[in-house]
């Protein structure tokens, strides 16, 4: 099965979509957990400690960016909100906060599942830790006082962890990996996502800000990445 051993918790109100979806990816061989309110889900989510969370924006008890904000203070697991076509705004605020994609209701069950399998092989970095010490010379990156270490899905800046979600360590690898090199937003998606997934570009912009402020939460004076404005972005060569 395509999905064996990967677990997924989802988060919805609403019992047709968990019964549906449920279905759906237990067919694919994925070991599903659900929860019908944001309280009950960050506990289990919590809990369980699951490979993905699907996780619905307006709840009860306590909504998705509620969820999403307890959930990133001591976890980076990948997060693919679920929006409805009038959520624009939690859309990015969302991302901003964290959270990996989103999708817009109604949605097609086969998108939900594609992108749940694209987030999961970027993920899978971190199922193939080594132990401290070991990590071949091959994954590492360094550039100045940014290091990147692919086998633990570690990054430092000036010696100091900057905690990053898959996809923003992805994009930060394709810009420092060739700095000077400007990366339009199309290239940024195809290295972060993967070919033929649909992300629009405000997704990649809102990944970028918040890359930009964890750096700058740790050192004011960061501004290694650049934006060219109608072009794309950059990783400074100095």
């Amino acid at each position: 099965m395509t999905g064996q051993n990967s677990k997924i918790t989802l988060v919805d109100d609403d019992r047709n979509i968990l019964t549906s979806v449920s279905m759906a990816l237990e067919a694919e061989g994925y070991d599903i957990t659900t929860f019908n309110d944001g309280e009950a889900g960050l506990k289990g989510i919590l809990e369980g400690s699951p490979d993905l969370v699907v996780l619905d924006i307006k709840m009860p008890r306590m909504n998705g960016m509620e969820v999403l904000e307890k959930l990133r203070e001591t976890s980076d697991i990948p997060v693919i909100f679920l929006t409805s076509k009038d959520d624009e705004i939690d859309e990015v605020l969302g991302l901003r906060m964290g959270a990996d994609d989103y999708i817009t209701k109604p949605f097609s069950q086969r998108l939900l599942i594609e992108r749940i399998r694209s987030l999961l092989r970027r993920h899978s970095m971190r199922s193939n830790t080594a132990p401290a010490g070991d990590a071949a010379d091959d994954d590492k990156y360094v550039y100045g006082p940014l290091e990147m270490d692919d086998a633990r899905h570690i990054c430092t800046w000036h010696g100091k962890p900057v905690n990053l979600t898959v996809t923003e360590y992805l994009l930060l690898k394709s810009m420092a990996g060739r700095p000077g090199i400007v990366r339009n937003r199309d290239q940024l998606i195809d290295m972060a996502y993967g070919e033929n997934i649909y992300v629009d570009d405000r997704t990649v912009d809102s990944h970028i800000k918040r890359l930009r402020k964890k750096f700058k939460n740790i050192d004011p004076d960061f501004n290694q990445i650049e934006t060219l404005y109608g072009v794309g972005y950059k990783y400074k060569e100095h």
